[in-house]
């Protein structure tokens, strides 16, 4: 009881964030910087740089917990060297994005957010590069919309088939059970003033980045909806999510500090039965949050990975 009234003291019930969202002007032709862009229903908030002139495109999916300030460094890289920059907070990460029913955040209805935000921007066929839960999406993106994926890049996840295959038949886990309990990582990641997200989950973060993500998540509801996105998936865990293959150019970069599921020999030798084009593979002396752990070392592969696809 005690840490659930830590909780809720915590919580910004003014909601700042969701105000200055409200703020942002929407998507117009030339714009730059933080917008708004109506999709399916919703209003996504997002950071856009170099649109206009048809340009090759690039859309980029964060992670949980984060937001589109995740990939700063890689859009202003990207848009000095000419390409369509578009980052956005994904489905209950932007306040006008935020659903309530659990179901609303399984996958085939974040994919589709995707989509209609590339479609927003005028983004025909595009690159295409997820961190984290973003990769998870953009790995089922890929391997069922080729017409529209030039290229893929996934920062930290290999291909969900690829860690089934090489974990023989690997359960969830147990950070995502504990993430599906509704009502208890609210609870534990909000207490005394964020607590545990300041100092464990956010520590390789950046002040303005911190800033952003405690000014999302102190907001009523605001991580529920982001943990939904556990609470949503089929029994199994993210692995049950298919074995489809991809065929666009791939680049898998990894940190070999990350959680053994996702890194190894194993996974690495499996990746072949599901990636059917290109792929290039960079392992990292890092964690789970390489561009920020690593921003050069990311933002130099990316970019190499991108120019090549354009030669």
């Amino acid at each position: 009881l005690l840490l659930y009234a830590s909780a809720q003291l915590s919580l910004d019930r003014e909601r700042v964030h969701t105000r200055r969202s409200a703020e942002l002007p929407m998507l117009s032709s030339g714009a730059e910087g933080l917008v708004r862009i109506p999709a399916r229903g919703h209003v996504f908030r997002a950071r856009v740089a170099g649109l206009g002139g048809g340009r090759p495109a690039l859309l980029l999916l964060h992670g949980f917990p984060e937001t589109s300030v995740m990939w700063t460094p890689l859009i202003e890289a990207a848009a000095r060297a000419g390409f369509q920059v578009a980052a956005f907070d994904q489905r209950g990460y932007s306040p006008d994005a935020r659903p309530q029913a659990t179901d609303a955040y399984a996958i085939p209805e974040l994919e589709a957010d995707a989509l209609a935000v590339a479609t927003a921007l005028g983004f025909e066929r595009f690159h295409l590069i997820g961190h984290d839960w973003g990769s998870i999406v953009g790995w089922v993106l890929a391997a069922q919309h080729p017409d529209r994926v030039l290229s893929w890049a996934s920062l930290s996840i290999p291909h969900p088939g690829a860690i089934l295959a090489a974990n023989e038949g690997a359960r969830q886990p147990l950070y995502v059970s504990l993430f599906r309990v509704p009502g208890v990582p609210e609870t534990l990641f909000t207490f005394s003033d964020m607590a545990v997200m300041r100092s464990v989950i956010y520590q390789e973060m950046a002040p303005s980045h911190l800033e952003e993500y405690l000014a999302v998540f102190s907001e009523p509801g605001a991580l529920r909806a982001a943990l939904n996105w556990y609470r949503a998936l089929p029994e199994g865990g993210p692995w049950a999510l298919g074995n489809a293959d991809v065929v666009q150019p791939t680049l898998y970069v990894y940190g070999n500090r990350d959680m053994p599921v996702f890194v190894g020999p194993k996974v690495q030798a499996q990746h072949a039965r599901f990636l059917k084009g290109p792929l290039t593979v960079l392992e990292l002396d890092a964690g789970h949050w390489l561009i920020q752990e690593k921003p050069e070392r990311v933002v130099e592969a990316v970019m190499a990975h991108l120019e090549k696809q354009a030669r």
